[in-house]
């Protein structure tokens, strides 16, 4: 799974003024894989985060906020709350 975060911001030039996607923040990977993963309920996690300077991504690191560690477990201590979804934080809306 990817997904893509970026910081909102509100449109004045929109009717409401809704929340929308201003500069992007990072992008996060999950891979599930229950053999390479066993350890971290079989997912693997990785970050990296955009320097808006350069345009470029850098994996995460202990300075980021969230902290990320360096490995493919780091993701786990945080993914652990919702255990008893497969360790995804997903809500659906309703249909």
């Amino acid at each position: 799974m990817a997904k893509v975060h970026w910081n909102a911001k509100v449109s004045a030039d929109e009717p409401g003024s809704p929340a929308v996607p201003g500069a992007q923040h990072d992008v996060d990977f999950m891979v599930k894989d229950s053999k390479r993963f066993a350890d971290s309920g079989g997912w693997g996690y990785a970050v990296f985060e955009i320097d808006p300077a350069t345009n470029t991504f850098r994996p995460g690191n202990l300075n980021d906020k969230p902290p990320q560690g360096s490995d493919a477990r780091c993701g786990v201590a945080c993914h652990s709350a919702v255990k008893t979804k497969d360790y995804v934080f997903t809500d659906y809306g309703h249909r």
